[in-house]
């Protein structure tokens, strides 16, 4: 099994996500996508599997420091474009187990989802 975990790492819920993957012995990756970038055919994977409205941060300062031209009307492309021109936008974190994903932190997920 392979697995990846994107985020950036500072934030509150990428630390409680890594601590539960250390903590129950499971090996990854992390990609930081603040300081490595992230690529458009990743957003374009993680939106066609979860939904842009779920990979799109809404709830996040920056996306709520938006003009409200640029928060209206989003489509997945337009999604895309916010989340590649600020990474603080997208959904933290992105665990990628073998191609399959799930966006967030919750323990109850993550065993679900680590033992299929």
């Amino acid at each position: 099994m392979s697995v990846t975990i994107y985020g950036i790492k500072n934030c509150d819920t990428m630390k409680k996500a890594r601590t539960w993957l250390d903590g129950h012995g499971v090996a990854y990756d992390f990609h930081d996508y603040k300081a490595s970038g992230v690529a458009r055919a990743d957003l374009e994977r993680w939106t066609a599997a979860l939904g842009w409205e779920t990979v799109l941060n809404r709830a996040g300062t920056t996306f709520r420091a938006l003009a409200d031209a640029d928060k209206q009307d989003l489509t997945t492309e337009k999604a895309i474009a916010l989340m590649l021109a600020q990474p603080s936008m997208i959904k933290r974190p992105i665990l990628d187990r073998d191609g399959q994903f799930v966006a967030g932190f919750k323990p109850e997920i993550y065993e679900r989802f680590l033992e299929g």
